[in-house]
């Protein structure tokens, strides 16, 4: 099939670009670094500039992962706005780009987040939960309704809201290992919020998932079935590596250090991923334990 990917060179859609080429798959991706993203993906991946560069190139599936790194820098103003843009106004743009061209992938599969939800205690929260409050709801739901306009053009619109998502190198771990390893981890608050995390390899099981069964669509969580506390989290990081926990970092000086970006950190929820499971979708790393034993024993 012809594919193309926005955000296809980074953590996830690097992962998941490579698995499609390997299944035999044409995939294109957008990137605006294209030398760059070209370096970090196979050959066979066709990488340009601009949405504009590829009229002609009729996909079948879209699969829709663009957006700056949420939780690298404080959320000043100019910053929050640089996270919109990366992530609605793009995604308003790739719909446009497919209306003008006259296109009807199969399907659309674009990315969303855990922060949908907002913070919840110990409830289970399921495809069905309300939307949350701040700055990180109020965000994801614009770029879900920027996502939803694509239903009028393909067959099948899906809304992955993901959770941390964990491998190496990158993504989340990259910034808890070394603490942990120099024995000065620990969690973060009180350590009860909720962990949504998910191993790399599910999600792009996940995705491949969905574009091969057209009939399973909407909003979908995507994280393992057995969330964890911020608290378990560290314990298993440290007992995985052989490391003390000696520390644990107060929430009042996560909030002087990081301001209202804090609320990823010392906010969360028990999301899990029900309708995937309803849909038969069997899950890799099922717990937070075998994840770790894959990316620290590879």
């Amino acid at each position: 099939m012809n594919i193309l990917i926005t955000g296809g060179s980074g953590f996830i859609g690097g992962a998941v670009s490579r698995a499609l080429v390997a299944d035999g798959h044409h995939v294109g991706v957008v990137s605006r670094h294209p030398v760059r993203a070209s370096r970090k993906l196979p050959d066979a991946v066709d990488v340009r500039q601009s949405l504009a560069l590829f009229n002609g190139f009729e996909p079948e599936v879209v699969i829709n992962l663009a957006g700056e790194p949420i939780a690298n820098r404080r959320w000043s103003q100019a910053r929050k706005a640089k996270l919109i843009n990366s992530r609605v106004e793009t995604t308003e743009q790739l719909v446009d780009w497919l209306r003008q061209q006259g296109l009807r992938p199969g399907v659309f599969i674009s990315a969303s987040a855990v922060g949908y939800y907002g913070h919840h205690d110990s409830e289970k929260v399921t495809e069905d939960t309300p939307k949350g409050e701040g700055f990180s709801s109020d965000l994801c739901a614009a770029w879900e309704t920027a996502a939803l306009k694509a239903s009028s053009l393909c067959d099948a619109v899906s809304i992955l809201r993901i959770g941390l998502v964990l491998d190496q190198p990158g993504g989340l771990l990259d910034r808890y290992v070394p603490p942990f390893k120099l024995g000065l981890g620990g969690r973060f608050g009180s350590g009860e919020q909720f962990m949504p995390w998910v191993h790399r390899r599910d999600v792009v099981r996940i995705i491949q998932f969905l574009m091969n069964s057209p009939e399973h669509h909407g909003v979908f969580n995507v994280s393992a079935p057995s969330p964890v506390t911020n608290a378990a989290f560290a314990t298993a990081l440290a007992q995985t590596l052989n490391r003390p926990q000696c520390l644990h970092v107060p929430a009042v000086v996560l909030k002087g250090a990081f301001g209202e970006m804090s609320e990823l950190m010392l906010e969360g929820a028990n999301m899990v991923p029900k309708r995937l499971l309803d849909a038969g979708f069997e899950f890799e790393f099922p717990t937070v334990t075998e994840a770790f034993s894959e990316i620290f024993d590879r």
